[in-house]
């Protein structure tokens, strides 16, 4: 059983494990997908679980430059209760709002989840009671942001619930799955989670992207404060080489970069397209 678990420090997927068939990516061309404007990669900033900081750090840094960002929110957590209405203008202004469960069941059997509550232990809920709650979810942020067409971050990395893989069972309601589209060539699936590293670090990981032509998917927590963070200097060396390099590298939200990239290979004829 395939288990992706995004650990605590610096976890970068080039998805390796994912079997796709050489075949399948001559079927849909995927070398030969061409990003807008002769970008030569596309990069995702992502920020998970509605953290108070990534209101206070992440948008304005964002707004500055100019760049929309897709927000993961948990829905239960007290960032998106009691900045409801902030969430509701950052997504009137482009952001996305993306789905990241109402609850965000994490597996308390591998190691390190001691702080895993029992009752949100992924390893004894079913696929149909993660649908259920996902679906809800789309829901609610539907009620705030009016969008039908978003993108999912799984808890934790975590796939599997008691009887198998969730994923497979909710991808059909989302344009992609942030780090797990195994229909895709690996360079679309390059994912980075950082957790107290410099500017440098960050910058590095966008060209490792740009020389592939793949997606620079950068998972972010909480910026200067909160969990996982990474400081608000090294997010705002990342945002400037951005700016600096607009010209070459698509920043948007992920929603539209995916869906970008299931048009262009024809995978999802209804899939969100770039603004």
């Amino acid at each position: 059983m395939l288990r992706q678990n995004l650990a605590s420090a610096i976890t970068l997927l080039a998805l390796s494990s994912f079997q796709v068939t050489s075949t399948a990516y001559a079927a849909t061309n995927q070398a030969d997908l061409k990003w807008p404007n002769n970008y030569q990669a596309a990069v995702s900033l992502s920020y998970d679980d509605a953290l108070l900081s990534q209101l206070n750090y992440a948008i304005p840094a964002l707004n500055k430059h100019g760049f929309k960002a897709s927000f993961y929110l948990t829905l239960s957590n007290s960032g998106t209760q009691t900045a409801l209405a902030r969430w509701r203008d950052i997504a009137a202004d482009g952001h996305e709002l993306g789905n990241h469960t109402l609850f965000h069941a994490c597996s308390k059997s591998i190691e390190g989840r001691e702080w895993v509550e029992s009752h949100n232990n992924i390893d004894t809920k079913t696929v149909a009671q993660m649908q259920q709650e996902i679906e809800t979810a789309n829901t609610f942020l539907q009620a705030i942001d009016q969008q039908t067409e978003r993108t999912f971050t799984p808890p934790c990395g975590d796939f599997y619930a008691a009887d198998g893989n969730y994923i497979d069972a909710i991808r059909e309601n989302f344009v992609a799955i942030k780090g797990y589209n195994p229909q895709l060539a690996p360079k679309f699936d390059l994912l980075l989670m950082p957790e107290n590293v410099d500017g440098e670090t960050l910058i590095n990981f966008v060209k490792q992207a740009q020389q592939q032509g793949g997606i620079a998917n950068i998972l972010f927590h909480g910026i200067e404060e909160d969990y996982l963070s990474v400081s608000n200097q090294a997010h705002n060396e990342l945002l400037q080489y951005l700016s600096d390099n607009r010209d070459l590298l698509w920043v948007d939200t992920y929603r539209n970069i995916m869906g970008h990239v299931n048009s262009a290979l024809n995978l999802d004829e209804k899939a969100t397209k770039p603004h």
